[in-house]
């Protein structure tokens, strides 16, 4: 493999760190390096410039925030309040910007570009900015995971391929990993692993993942047909309303909806009016009554085993039913089954993830869902987030590894106390900036003392220091911030 030289047509025009092949990093400070270039990774950059730390923002994408382009037809649940970040609009501003309606909600295309582009396109972050740039791998320079003597001295060396293909590599002295979950979804297998033909079926087209674009784009693919959808998720759920719209438009258009269990609809329905983020509680409130009216063939218990092609193109999804073995006939399959982190190119770093989550092992107690359902979890920040491997940060999305509750105003407060942090600000990291609507749906685990490494699911105080509560939604320490929370599911 050829080992490039600086990125020409960037580093021509930018002051940023160059990505370069040289074999020890440059004398002068290095930057942080923020891997993703999305709404959490360019608030991350906004956050360190406003703290005067210059950033070198790593995005694979050939545009700024290449995952929310990709779900840019889907309505977000919160509004434009929640889905800015505060240092972001302070530079957005700077340069003449102004913010979108507040009370509206955007859509992710609008998310992209009433926001996002802008902000990369202010000279502070265009200059730090490169595209096309896929990392795979970080390390300390000199220093494999095992090596301890003057581990902590050495900066971390990133290694990446550029959109041709070619290797390089930049330096940093502290890495904010940002890059989400968007590229890795859940298979279907009720394993964990794809399905028996998964992967065939997926490469002829005939399975996608994720949300696709059914009203739009992709509506040929979809009208007419007999379409299996496999998830009980958020994504599940707006797929599932868009294909009703379908149907209805076009009745040859037929739905069948594949769970795990049936207790799964209750969680999928969400709070309805109770949710404070009122999309997501209407999210819930129009499935439920698309299933009472029959829009949908339900197969509940349903474990996805093998996916066959068959003759015509129409794909067979078998698996275990309760005691049985049922057979369900499709010839389109959406598996809307969530996300996982990647975690390939921290694997010489020092982690401390939880074996569950693949999150930080400090935040897998707040955000569970074996033990509870809370959608919004008390903000949180470097103290939960720090890893073992010192200046090394995982935010954003990513942040929450398997749990599927993320909201992005809390990727938002991640960056900024992670920022204050770097910064050596320690209590600015330790304050508590951000307040979170509650969901109306909320279940716990039982008495405070039995959830482990926390006081609560609300937050990682000991025991000791509690008020004593029943579930998630009761009552934690209150802490010592402008803004405190004083439960996992809000104020």
């Amino acid at each position: 493999m050829n080992v490039v030289t600086p990125l020409q047509e960037l580093a021509a025009t930018s002051t940023a760190p160059a990505l370069s092949t040289d074999r020890r990093p440059a004398t002068g400070p290095l930057p942080v390096v923020v891997i993703g270039g999305g709404p959490v990774g360019l608030a991350a950059a906004a956050e360190l410039l406003e703290r005067g730390i210059k950033p070198l923002i790593l995005e694979a994408g050939t545009q700024p925030a290449a995952a929310v382009r990709a779900w840019g037809h889907v309505p977000m649940f919160s509004p434009w309040t929640y889905n800015i970040d505060k240092a972001a609009r302070a530079l957005l501003e700077r340069h003449g910007w102004t913010a979108p309606q507040e009370d509206a909600y955007p859509t992710g295309h609008q998310l992209a570009e009433a926001y996002l582009d802008p902000l990369s396109r202010t000279p502070e972050i265009a200059a730090r900015l490169r595209l096309g740039v896929r990392v795979t791998g970080v390390a300390r320079v000199g220093n494999g995971k095992v090596r301890n003597a003057g581990r902590e001295a050495q900066p971390f060396e990133v290694r990446f391929l550029d959109s041709a293909g070619r290797e390089g590599r930049t330096f940093a002295r502290a890495v904010i990993d940002a890059s989400g979950t968007w590229t890795s979804p859940n298979p279907a297998g009720g394993s964990g692993l794809p399905a028996m033909g998964e992967r065939e079926a997926a490469a002829a087209g005939r399975l996608r993942y994720g949300m696709p674009d059914i009203l739009g784009a992709q509506r040929a693919q979809y009208a007419g047909k007999r379409v299996l959808v496999v998830g009980s998720g958020h994504s599940a759920a707006g797929t599932l309303i868009d294909l009703a719209k379908l149907h209805e438009a076009e009745p040859d258009t037929r739905v069948i909806w594949a769970l795990r269990t049936r207790d799964h609809l209750t969680r999928v329905f969400g709070g309805g009016d109770q949710d404070q983020l009122a999309a997501r509680g209407a999210l819930g409130s129009a499935l439920k009554g698309l299933v009472e009216r029959g829009v949908f063939e339900i197969a509940a218990p349903f474990t996805v085993d093998t996916i066959e092609q068959a003759a015509g193109g129409t794909l067979q999804m078998s698996g275990e039913s309760g005691d049985d073995w049922q057979t369900l006939q499709a010839d389109a399959v959406i598996v809307a089954t969530g996300l996982k982190p990647d975690l390939s190119f921290l694997a010489e770093l020092r982690t401390d993830l939880d074996p569950v989550l693949d999150c930080p092992s400090a935040l897998a107690p707040l955000i569970d869902p074996n033990l509870h359902s809370c959608g919004t979890v008390r903000p949180h920040g470097a103290i939960e987030l720090a890893q073992p491997e010192p200046g090394l940060f995982i935010i954003g999305m990513k942040a929450y590894g398997r749990a599927p509750t993320f909201l992005l105003a809390t990727g938002h407060e991640q960056a900024r106390s992670v920022a204050a942090y770097l910064a050596g600000d320690i209590e600015a990291a330790k304050r508590v900036e951000l307040n979170l609507p509650e969901t109306g749906v909320c279940s716990g685990p039982g008495p405070v003392a039995d959830v482990p490494k926390a006081a609560s699911c609300c937050g990682p105080a000991p025991v000791a220091e509690a008020t004593k509560a029943s579930g998630c939604c009761g009552p934690a320490t209150p802490q010592p911030a402008p803004v405190a929370a004083t439960s996992c599911c809000g104020a």
